[in-house]
Order: C-alpha cells, then sequence, then structure tokens
C-alpha cells in the first residue's frame, strides 16, 4: 500500500478532460458573474488558478486546500458573512500531496500546484504571499 504522503503523479488525461469540463460549465460562467472570475492555466510543472480579485486585500482572502478541493473565500467586510463571495473548485484527484503556495498582487491572486514538488498531505489553509 502506497503512503498516504507519497507523490502521485497527475493523471493526465483526468486532468485534460477535467479542464475541459471546467471551462465548458455553464456554472463556471455563471459564478465568474457573480462571485469572481477564476482562470486555471497548467505549464509542465504547475497547475495555477488565477481570481481576479479587485479592491481586496491579502487579508480578505483564504486559501484553502481540502483533499481534491481548492476554496478561495474573498470578503472585505469582515463582519458580514453575506458578502462573502466563495469558489471552489473539484480536482480530478487528491491535490493535499502537492506543495501548493498562493500570491497576491495587483487584485490578481494567484495559486500554484505543483506537479512534481510533494506537499504536507494534509488538509490546510494555504498562506498568501
Amino acid at each position: 500500500m502506497a503512503d498516504k504522503n507519497e507523490m502521485q503523479p497527475y493523471d493526465l488525461e483526468a486532468m485534460e478532460k477535467w479542464l475541459e469540463n471546467f471551462f465548458l460549465d455553464p456554472l463556471t460562467s455563471y459564478l465568474d458573474q457573480t462571485a469572481f472570475r477564476v482562470d486555471i492555466f497548467e505549464t509542465e510543472t504547475e497547475i495555477i488558478v488565477e481570481a481576479l480579485l479587485p479592491g481586496y486585500e491579502p487579508s480578505h482572502l483564504s486559501v484553502y486546500v481540502e483533499d481534491n478541493s481548492l476554496t478561495i473565500s474573498a470578503n472585505n467586510q469582515p463582519a458580514n458573512i453575506d458578502r462573502t463571495r466563495i469558489r471552489k473548485m473539484e480536482f480530478p484527484c487528491s491535490i493535499i500531496n502537492k506543495h501548493i503556495h498562493a500570491v497576491f498582487q495587483n487584485g490578481i491572486l494567484e495559486v500554484f500546484l505543483s506537479k512534481t514538488t510533494p506537499g504536507t498531505g494534509k488538509n490546510r489553509k494555504i498562506t498568501i504571499d
């Protein structure tokens, strides 16, 4: 039995199918308009989730990883839960075993999921640089 923290390679075929479904899903366009826009890019070594969040500061944002999902929350009025905007992306494979880091600059949050560098193997909040 494989160790849970062991790096598992991405299933490229499943990832391609997931990306295609993500961009063709009408709910994606709806959430882009009602919550905030999210784009996904793939490089040789990373998957990059980019969220457009003008008017927010890093302290207004939260990024959380749980098994195969990535959740981005944005709230520029901390006392008002109703103003929280959330996008949750379900990946076709577990992402907790991947190194993940986030950077926020000029109203754009970029979350980098490494394809090659191992992570903690735990559900966790991601620190935003």
